[in-house]
């Protein structure tokens, strides 16, 4: 995964320092603190050239992190009291999200009120305070994440936004691919080309069948079997029929290739019409690998879902694409499944390649990848176009499993979910909230950390069942 990069913004007083340089020593050194423990976390800080107090250096600061197109975000700590009149121009200016993170070095102060002076190491709140009415008097949207790193998560939240910041980054430069055109009649999520680039900032890229006459030929009979023998020792592969299995990596390696060539972040395959597009097979194993190497996919011609699996899947790589399927009304589980895409890295056991079945179109019989979806904890996320602009929902479930082999599902893609309400409540709001049939799901990541996702991507973010 590639390093997520944020900008670190200090704020401190120069009334303090034209007293005595001595009063920020200890306050830098807890900033270096904190900076370590962010970057231990994988994270990649960059700092102001100098603990900002006046104008002119909160302004050199703001140019430096907008000059840096790597910089998701900007994180503003204050070290001491700092007037917000010094550096709110240069937090206009600022092309990155804030967030404002809102912590001091001391846990208590009180015990120590009878023989030591804490109040200089320990009074930034009422900064930020000052700082963050001045936000949003002039609009400017930031995340807060306010508390103390030794008895609260605010250090996992922080992480947490920056990773939000780094998919909406992702999203808004991202380049989406679609193979086969959109299915004729499916309008839920649908949008032009224009819109999902003017409103989103995505773009996409359609596969000709010029674009499969330029790559298949490329394709060597090495590099399939070379591939062939990459599957034997990542998955269960039980095809039965040879020719079958080395068109569709054919197929899948053609579409590879065109992605790399294309700077793709993700792609979407409308199975009707893979051969319009001049593929021999439908390539429904590439199609997971897509996601397993980190990138976006939907099914069905729905760009605007694959392109939020690939903003997701960069910050949280244990993310798949998914459908809800059928309900179970007693147990109040819902089925997920889908004709043969899933990230192969979610499935609870090793995956399998299979013989599919398969005559939508004049491609014929192809294989897939089949698997059962991992037990944990997980969040449906749902982006649903509106009449203004979009809706985030999000769902948080519990994945499990059925407790018997799944003999009747053993060649499908599935899992099984639980949301934590009961099921026909849980569809009822979905769908009043307007969410679509093609989701993402990611594990292991709050509620609050996609929220602020959807928050800094401008969407209204619906939560269901939090």
């Amino acid at each position: 995964m590639k390093k997520i990069k944020v900008g670190y913004l200090p704020f401190y007083i120069k009334l303090y320092d034209d007293k005595s340089s001595k009063w920020r020593v200890s306050c830098v050194a807890y900033m270096n603190k904190l900076i370590k423990m962010i970057e231990d976390r994988g994270i990649e800080v960059v700092p102001a050239d100098e603990i900002c107090r006046i104008k002119p250096e909160f302004e050199a600061a703001a140019a430096k992190f907008n000059a840096d197109d790597g910089i998701c975000a900007v994180i503003t700590q204050h070290l001491a009291y700092s007037p917000s009149l010094e550096s709110i121009g240069a937090l206009k200016s600022l092309k990155a999200p804030i967030i404002v993170f809102d912590t001091t070095p001391d846990l208590e102060i009180m015990a120590y009120a009878e023989t030591e002076d804490r109040i200089m190491d320990n009074h930034g709140i009422h900064g930020v305070q000052d700082m963050c009415n001045m936000l949003n008097r002039n609009n400017i949207d930031f995340e807060l994440c306010v508390g103390h790193v030794s008895n609260s998560p605010v250090l996992d939240e922080l992480c947490g936004c920056i990773k939000a910041a780094y998919a909406a980054k992702c999203f808004k430069t991202a380049r989406i691919g679609m193979v086969g055109g959109e299915f004729e009649g499916m309008g839920d999520f649908r949008i032009t080309d224009k819109e999902y680039e003017e409103e989103i900032g995505t773009t996409t890229v359609r596969m000709t069948k010029a674009d499969a006459d330029k790559y298949l030929p490329t394709i060597t009979e090495k590099e399939i079997d070379d591939e062939a023998e990459k599957d034997k020792k990542k998955y269960n592969v039980s095809v039965t029929n040879e020719e079958n299995y080395k068109a569709a990596i054919k197929a899948g390696l053609a579409v590879r290739k065109w992605m790399k060539a294309e700077k793709l972040d993700g792609v979407t395959v409308n199975f009707l019409h893979t051969d319009r597009s001049g593929l021999p097979k439908v390539p429904f194993v590439e199609c997971c690998k897509v996601m397993e190497r980190g990138q976006g996919y939907a099914g069905e011609g729905d760009n605007l879902t694959a392109g939020l699996v690939s903003a997701l899947i960069k910050a949280f790589p244990d993310t798949t694409f998914t459908e809800m399927f059928c309900p179970d009304w007693k147990n109040d589980v819902i089925l997920l499944s889908h004709m043969g895409e899933m990230n192969p890295r979610l499935c609870e056991n090793k995956p399998s390649i299979i013989d599919k079945p398969f005559e939508y179109n004049s491609c014929g019989d192809t294989t897939s990848l089949v698997g059962c979806f991992k037990t944990g904890g997980a969040v449906i996320v749902n982006l649903a176009p509106a009449e203004w602009g979009f809706t985030l929902i999000l769902a948080p479930v519990d994945v499990i499993q059925s407790g018997g082999t799944d003999a009747a599902y053993k060649n499908e893609v599935r899992g099984w979910v639980k949301p934590n309400m009961p099921l026909p409540r849980f569809l009822k709001e979905y769908s009043l909230a307007g969410g679509t049939h093609h989701s993402a799901m990611v594990y292991g990541v709050d509620v609050e950390t996609l929220s602020a996702f959807g928050r800094i991507m401008g969407f209204n973010v619906v939560v269901i069942g939090d």
